[in-house]
């Protein structure tokens, strides 16, 4: 019971006995409003097993060989308590639906890293739970992965995969980057070519976009319509909340590809451009027409169909990087200031940013974007992802617009984990496991009622330079397990956080990623296929600002 990653609020046990070891005669008890943990149990731990977990019947709590579910709405959403106690079997309460599958994953944790494989292996029964007694809640409702598919993408049942991990750490949205310069991943029915042409690009820069290699191999792929379904109904069953990406107004490239009128057509060709094949910040962004508006009004009609408000509720609409050289010298950008009353091509990009948070709250849901958005007046409502540094959600949170921090220098983890020369690809500042957990998603200079608006926090994963999972995995694991307990536990301030603890919790935890398949980097450094020698990166020495 010293070994739960992410750690819980408290934990209280005992030595009577050896504890709880279920067998095939162990029966499980769903209460009402447990299913999605009743069903996640029988699928994945009577897998791992080996075991049915029949359905209990009447008077088998009382027999000590039941593990019971139930909801009890005193408890916080989200928290929940376990109980392990002789004759009395596991009992697990959970303030919703969601607090009992969080205990439930908890459970899994205390059986061993054995209850993590898909099927049983013949070593031997997984080990006893002991007695004792948890409560647990976490300390934000935001706790998530971005995961950029648009860069290179990643086939469905890699993405459901993602969705276990990140429920094994108890971290609850996915955002889910769909869109950018290099590729358009989500089936849009009325705008076929998104997919036909905006999906596939014709090589791709191999390493940082300075580097001199080039992957010839035509790279692309899409998720229709169905297979958007099935990954949103796959997090939910897992109290996963997705959040959607379509990058707008810069990081366009792919869309104008296909579609050349919703680029500035006054400054450029837009019929010559292509998916982009490199990296970098890309001038072709969109015009801020009303063919434009109504292109995209159209996505997002389709999109808002696709991601339920009640597992979707926010959509995020980029409105990052995007330069304004184009709309500097577009008499159509420059007829609309003049148009609207407008100052410089800042306040468009507000006003384009404000259309579509109008747009979206019409329709029941929330805006977020990253910080830039803030840049020309934040549109009221919205809520921004802060990743240039802190400062972003520091004013957007004193200006009582909820935020989630994700400061690249912090929590980027496509950034290198070591200093050392057999990084792949080393990309940013050296951000060890025990940076990330030592990071602090609400900064000290907030006052109590501007703290309240920080929401949570996710890290960030783009992968300009992780071409498939296992590179995938590699730069997210073992960070990921900090960032979770991070978003979940009660931790003291930075400097007095027990890393070493953490470190030796881990010791346990990287056996279960063992058994998930992860390509985990080792706490001793990248094992030689995980190495990329010669492919350039681009480090960036000395500690990270915190801007």
């Amino acid at each position: 019971m010293d070994n739960l990653v992410p750690a819980p609020v408290r934990v209280d046990g005992n030595d009577q006995g050896t504890g709880f070891l279920p067998d095939h005669s162990t029966t499980l008890l769903a209460g009402p409003g447990t299913g999605t943990a009743e069903r996640w149990l029988r699928s994945s731990l009577g897998a791992s097993l080996g075991l049915p977990l029949a359905p209990a019947r009447p008077g088998d709590e009382a027999t000590g060989n039941t593990v019971e579910l139930r909801v009890d709405p005193a408890l916080a959403p989200e928290a929940y308590q376990l109980t392990v106690a002789p004759g009395a079997g596991v009992r697990i309460t959970g303030g919703d639906p969601a607090g009992v599958f969080w205990g439930a994953q908890t459970l899994r944790q205390l059986l061993g890293p054995e209850a993590f494989r898909r099927a049983p292996v013949a070593s031997g029964p997984v080990r006893p739970v002991p007695f004792l007694e948890i409560e647990d809640a976490p300390r934000f409702g935001w706790r998530g992965m971005m995961l950029d598919v648009a860069r290179h993408f990643m086939r469905k049942d890699d993405v459901l995969r993602y969705l276990d991990l990140l429920a094994a750490h108890k971290l609850n949205v996915f955002h889910f980057h769909l869109t950018d310069d290099q590729g358009w991943r989500v089936e849009i029915k009325r705008h076929p070519r998104l997919t036909e042409t905006a999906s596939w690009r014709a090589r791709s820069k191999y390493g940082h976009r300075a580097s001199e290699l080039w992957d010839e191999t035509p790279h692309g792929g899409f998720y229709t319509q169905d297979d958007i379904r099935e990954i949103v109904a796959y997090a939910a069953a897992r109290h996963i909340r997705v959040v959607p990406e379509i990058d707008i107004p810069g990081h366009s490239q792919a869309a104008i590809s296909a579609y050349p009128e919703l680029g500035n057509t006054d400054v450029i060709d837009t019929t010559t451009l292509s998916v982009w094949d490199t990296w970098g910040i890309n001038p072709n962004v969109l015009a801020p027409t009303d063919t434009t508006l109504r292109f995209f009004e159209g996505v997002f009609e389709e999109l808002l169909e696709l991601f339920p408000a009640d597992t979707s509720p926010f959509i995020h609409i980029g409105g990052d990087e995007c330069l304004k050289d184009q709309w500097k010298v577009s008499p159509a950008a420059q007829a609309r200031i003049a148009e609207l009353g407008l100052s410089d091509e800042d306040e468009l990009q507000s006003w384009f940013i404000r259309h579509f948070d109008t747009w979206l709250t019409a329709r029941g849901r929330r805006l977020i974007g990253w910080d830039e958005i803030l840049e020309g007046g934040l549109a009221e409502g919205a809520a921004i992802s802060s990743w240039r540094g802190y400062a972003g959600g520091v004013a957007a949170a004193e200006a009582g617009h909820d935020v989630v921090m994700c400061p690249e220098q912090q929590v980027y983890l496509d950034h290198r984990q070591d200093g050392g020369p057999d990084e792949p690809m080393p990309i940013g500042y050296v951000r060890t496991l025990e940076d990330v957990y030592r990071f602090e998603p609400v900064p000290p200079q907030l006052s109590e009622e501007a703290a309240a608006h920080v929401i949570g926090t996710q890290a960030n994963v783009w992968t300009e330079v992780m071409q498939n999972r296992a590179r995938v995995d590699y730069q997210v694991f073992p960070r990921l397990a900090a960032l979770a307990e991070v978003a979940w536990s009660p931790l003291p301030a930075p400097d007095e956080r027990d890393f070493a603890g953490f470190e030796r919790r881990m010791s346990e935890h990287y056996a279960r990623l063992d058994a998930l398949g992860v390509d985990y980097r080792p706490p001793g450094g990248p094992l030689p296929w995980q190495r990329r020698p010669g492919i350039l990166g681009r480090p960036i020495e000395g500690p990270p600002p915190h801007v």
